[in-house]
């Protein structure tokens, strides 16, 4: 049977190949996914690539059922992300659990990893934290920056540096070996972010497609999702 294929945000990522398997199984279906910067998996839609289940933000799901670029009664939602601070696994975590720390610990690092500053919702944020702490232009050469939250870490676990840091929504740090979550971002700058899924209009395969959403988002999904770190 041909799979059924995913546009999905990074934050998505690890809940998907985690319920393949029970997936597979109940429907013979494989999923073929492809996972990175929100903006960027929108941008892809606005092209016209039309994969049979999308996974984004719940303002964009929104805005796609409108259009009718997915079907309505199919958006269901997956749960909420933070974004949160993460440190290369073995390293000390520093305190970040108000502005003045969290400021500190940014000035502290000799290398600041994060994604997309203009596509990845994390990076967007993040970028505009540094900008609310005053400490963009001082950081600014320490900077590096991936295409999602997922390479982001990736990196930050095999970074060069003697102190870096990271700061990426919480579900792509736990999936990065190598990289280790130290804790969401204080209050005052935290993000919470709500994603949803929905099956895409004209899909060839709508009822395995809305078995899989179904499973993403329903209470056989449940553990899979706390574990991958839906709130």
């Amino acid at each position: 049977m041909p799979d059924i294929s995913i546009l999905s945000g990074g934050a998505a990522h690890a809940l998907v190949r985690a319920l393949e398997p029970q997936f597979r199984d109940a429907s013979g279906h494989g999923v073929t996914g492809t996972f990175g910067a929100v903006g960027a998996m929108r941008a892809k839609l606005a092209e016209g690539e039309r994969p049979d289940v999308v996974i984004l933000t719940a303002a964009i799901i929104a805005e796609l059922a409108r259009e009718g670029t997915v079907l309505p009664e199919t958006v269901a939602d997956i749960g909420a992300v933070e974004t949160a601070v993460a440190v290369r696994g073995g390293d000390a975590a520093p305190s970040v659990g108000d502005e003045a720390a969290l400021r500190q610990a940014l000035l502290t690092a000799d290398a600041i990893y994060f994604p997309d500053p203009k596509l990845a919702t994390a990076g967007i944020h993040f970028a505009a934290v540094l900008d609310r702490l005053g400490i963009a232009d001082i950081v600014a050469a320490r900077l590096r920056t991936s295409p999602n939250g997922a390479t982001a870490m990736a990196a930050l676990a095999k970074a060069p540096e003697a102190r870096p840091i990271g700061c990426t929504q919480v579900t792509e740090i736990v999936a990065t070996p190598g990289a280790e979550l130290v804790a969401v971002l204080p209050k005052g700058f935290d993000l919470s972010t709500r994603y949803t899924a929905a099956v895409v209009s004209g899909s060839p395969r709508e009822e395995p497609a809305r078995a899989l959403v179904t499973l993403l988002t329903g209470p056989a999904g449940k553990a899979a999702r706390r574990q991958a770190g839906f709130a």
